[in-house]
Formats: structure tokens, C-alpha cells, sequence
């Protein structure tokens, strides 16, 4: 079973457990819960739309540079986020791209590794970008937030008929890091209040 449908099943079970709200799932997450509109209330989808994308190569580059970052061990948390950033730079140009990258950097018994499964999501990068297909729209409230660079889709209207489309102005890709207090706004104003 692919990761994307591993994940669909995975938000089915989550959801069958009583959880009727996904706040914000990430892309994957964001991508295959309009396939369970049964059991998912609203969603919340950031900076991916309904269309198949090919694998960028950036992604690549990226996931390729993180594999290549060397970190001796012992050093402090820090040094080792230092480091790393230097390693990443010649590839991952955007500042804010690096940090992000590096917040999957962990330490572990004095070793660093990174959190996420490299070699799974270079494995998978085109399963992963890939918008999977739906024939019938959702028909829940959905949010789709997107940086200031983002392309609105005709399909978002299509297959999310009740969809709100926001872009945040000076966001890129990573809205809820570059954009933080615009993002958190944006989401409590759609969610119902508790």
C-alpha cells in the first residue's frame, strides 16, 4: 500500500475513533480526507490545491541535500543546527525553507538524525505530489490557504463547492511559518467556535 493511501486509511480509522474535526492536516492529510466526506466535518487544507503535480525537483534537490548533511557527534544542539544550515544552503537558498527543513533535525544519544523518513519520501516524492482523483466534491466547509505566489485552480470550486480560498500576503509554501499570526486568524476565523 502506498504512503498517501496508508494515510487515507489511517484519517479513516482516526476519524471512525469520534474525531470529526482534522485542524490543518498537511498535505497528505490535506489531500486524501476529501475521499472520506462522511466522516470528515471540515477541512482545512494549506498551500496545496486539487491537481495532480509532477514531483518538482526541487523537492529532490532538497530531500537529497538533507541526506548529505554530516554532523559529528556530541556536538551541542545549536552547533549541529548551524552546521547543518551551512551544509543545506548551497541547495535550500530561502532562509525560512532551511529553518523549516531543520526543525526535523533531532538528536538522538548524541547522534543527530532527522525526524522524517528521507529515504520513504524520496521513495514516494510522485505518490506524494499527486492530487488523488475525486469524482464527486466534498460537501463539507473547507479553507484553502495558500502564500501570496500560490494559483488558484478551478477544480478547488469544482470539487469544494462550499470551499473558501485566502491567499496571505508575503507567505510562501510554508504559510503557517512565514505568516504565523495572518495563518492562526485565518484558521480560528473558519472553525466553528468550541
Amino acid at each position: 500500500m502506498s504512503p498517501p493511501a496508508l494515510i487515507a486509511r489511517e484519517l479513516g480509522d482516526l476519524l471512525c475513533q469520534g474525531k470529526r474535526e482534522l485542524k490543518a492536516p498537511g498535505s497528505l492529510g490535506g489531500s486524501r480526507a476529501p475521499g472520506l466526506p462522511d466522516l470528515v466535518e471540515r477541512l482545512i487544507s494549506v498551500d496545496i490545491s486539487p491537481v495532480s503535480t509532477a514531483p518538482v525537483s526541487e523537492f529532490s534537490a532538497y530531500i537529497s541535500a538533507m541526506k548529505s548533511v554530516k554532523i559529528p557527534d556530541g556536538l551541542s544542539r545549536s552547533a549541529a543546527r548551524q552546521l547543518a544550515d551551512d551544509q543545506l544552503r548551497l541547495v535550500v537558498q530561502l532562509p525560512q525553507l532551511r529553518q523549516f527543513l531543520l526543525t526535523n533535525l533531532v538528536e538522538v544519544e548524541g547522534h543527530y538524525l532527522w525526524r522524517v523518513n528521507l529515504e520513504a519520501i524520496s521513495h514516494h516524492l510522485a505518490d506524494i505530489m499527486d492530487f488523488p482523483v475525486f469524482h464527486k466534491p466534498y460537501p463539507g466547509p473547507a479553507l484553502f490557504l495558500g502564500g501570496s505566489n500560490s494559483k488558484d485552480y478551478p477544480e478547488i470550486q469544482r470539487l469544494f463547492p462550499k470551499a473558501d480560498v485566502q491567499y496571505i500576503e508575503g507567505a510562501g509554501h510554508i504559510v503557517h511559518q512565514d505568516k504565523f499570526e495572518e495563518f492562526i486568524t485565518a484558521v480560528l476565523n473558519f472553525l466553528p467556535p468550541p
